[in-house]
């Protein structure tokens, strides 16, 4: 069966978006760029191959077919901006085997302005085509919710904006297909903004909740019973929580490195989610020194290790910083998540707990940093000697919260 669409990079943003294809009755055919591919079951894979999804290492297969998305990852440089290699690569695989008439999209997180300067120039110098004459160009914000069971690619409206209109009917055309709604953007700078605006709210109003729980602890005030209250508000105002720190692949970016002036709020974001680990870890020392334990070596057990819940995903997970910090005081730490069979901080294999209710009894302290379903916080809180809740999902009084 001759594949309709070729999505490269199956990571954590190319995988869903093939899944979603394959399920709308899409041949699609997956194109790896050397990132880490996602998570497939046995299962999920049959599923797909019988649905008409077949994996290519050969680039000229791009070259049979009508829609190209890249999804390839542009993770944090080391100047602060993004890592566009793998884009390089995915462009570069792309254009020797570009054809008239093809729709290119770009899905990957990037600054306004990666599509026609960046893309683009690759796409032609290597095809000999001209974008939005030969072949169309567009971008689209990726808005997969890794884990979500309430929205999906089908019920999540797609923004999409193109080189030239043509470009974004084109676009818009294909999408339609997958989903309920398609929301048409002026043009391609238009759409990349759009992802920037909203990582960059997310990490604003996280940062805005981290603040409000350290207060909130120094006053004696609790957090999350205001947040409670606060979200039956119909209007004005979207409840956020806080937490041990901010994972996931969503980069805020100041674009300063763009413009020459930055979005102050934005690097002040930045700034108060990184401090949240070292807080957890004082957070953890004062209450063991308050039950008359150092934490040198107290036996501190870490719960979740995951940047998100039911997701085996470790993208940034503040999780790394909060186990370096503690063995750096002394403790020994140890871990159990259901999804991580095994776990290493650099070289550092930590070892992973088993016998969960046993290790949770023979811990000085339980940091609980993610919520998986699987978890019985109240059944935990009874065996933990001191359990410190970083996401408020233990029962009332059953745990020291963050």
């Amino acid at each position: 069966m001759p594949a309709d669409l070729a999505v490269i990079g199956l990571g954590p943003l190319g995988l869903p978006l093939a899944q979603a294809a394959v399920s709308a009755g899409i041949p699609t055919l997956g194109y790896h760029t050397g990132e880490e591919p996602g998570a497939l079951s046995p299962a999920e894979l049959r599923r797909m191959l019988a649905g008409g999804f077949r994996p290519a290492t050969d680039p000229a297969a791009l070259g049979r077919v009508r829609t190209v998305v890249i999804c390839a990852p542009t993770p944090p440089a080391a100047d602060g901006g993004l890592d566009l290699s793998q884009l390089e690569t995915a462009a570069r695989a792309l254009a020797g085997h570009l054809r008239p008439h093809t729709t290119v999209i770009l899905e990957s997180p990037v600054l306004p302005g990666t599509t026609e300067t960046f893309l683009r120039p690759l796409l032609e110098q290597g095809s000999g085509l001209v974008a939005g004459r030969d072949f169309h160009l567009a971008h689209s914000p990726s808005r997969v919710d890794p884990g979500s069971r309430a929205f999906t690619p089908a019920n999540t409206p797609k923004v999409i904006g193109g080189l030239t209109p043509a470009c974004t009917e084109s676009a818009a055309a294909f999408y339609g297909r997958l989903t309920d709604k398609v929301v048409r953007a002026r043009g391609l700078r238009e759409a990349e903004t759009v992802q920037l605006l909203e990582t960059n709210y997310r990490h604003v109003n996280i940062a805005l909740v981290n603040e409000m729980a350290v207060l909130c602890h120094e006053l004696g005030v609790d957090l999350w019973d205001v947040v409670r209250c606060a979200e039956t508000k119909p209007f004005g105002f979207q409840a956020f929580r806080p937490g041990p720190g901010v994972g996931g692949h969503g980069v805020p970016q100041d674009l300063s490195g763009l413009t020459g002036r930055g979005l102050r709020m934005v690097e002040l974001a930045r700034k108060v989610n990184s401090r949240m680990p070292r807080y957890v870890v004082q957070r953890a020392a004062a209450l063991l020194n308050e039950h008359g334990k150092s934490a040198r070596g107290a036996r501190v057990l870490l719960l979740g290790v995951t940047y998100k819940p039911d997701l085996a995903d470790l993208q940034g997970t503040p999780a790394e910083e909060i186990a370096e910090r503690l063995t750096g005081l002394g403790a020994s730490v140890s871990y159990h998540d259901p999804y991580v069979p095994t776990w290493s901080i650099g070289d550092r294999p930590v070892p992973r707990a088993d016998a969960l209710y046993e290790a949770v009894a023979e811990a000085d302290l339980t940091i609980l940093l993610q919520h998986h379903r699987t978890y019985d916080l109240q059944g935990l809180s009874v065996k933990a000697q001191l359990l410190l809740d970083t996401r408020g999902a233990a029962p009332q009084g059953a745990a020291h919260r963050l």
